[in-house]
């Protein structure tokens, strides 16, 4: 698993390992680990969301209010979406600063946000 800071500090994009064959394939989305190691504090797991869009439909920017604010772990499980993080934390050197990264399901990307960060995404696919 690979874990990369995005252009916004406070956001990762993790690229995990993904072993094929011609049964299918196995990867780890999510390792509590090598997250830890990366962002020097634990992800505490308080909700977990999924929502389906068409081709072209945006959401967003969601985000949670600090505090006690909200730290997202974000996917793509069909499909593809662009996804969209922004930095709006008060008084944050990087404020209003965005960037972004292409999710889906072949490459099985996530993106970690910060508390205080907000994140959209644009449905590249109709069944994401």
């Amino acid at each position: 698993m690979r874990i990369d800071e995005l252009a916004v500090a406070g956001s990762y994009l993790i690229t995990p390992r993904v072993f094929g064959d011609d049964r299918g394939s196995f990867s780890e989305w999510f390792r509590q680990d090598a997250l830890t190691a990366r962002l020097g504090h634990e992800l505490r797991l308080e909700q977990a969301n999924w929502s389906t869009s068409r081709r072209g439909v945006i959401r967003g920017i969601h985000y949670a209010d600090v505090p006690p604010g909200q730290a997202k772990y974000v996917t793509c499980v069909r499909g593809a979406v662009l996804d969209v993080v922004v930095d709006l934390r008060v008084g944050s050197a990087m404020f209003g600063r965005y960037d972004t990264a292409h999710l889906d399901a072949e490459s099985r990307r996530a993106v970690y946000l910060a508390e205080g960060m907000g994140h959209g995404f644009c449905a590249l696919t109709d069944d994401a």
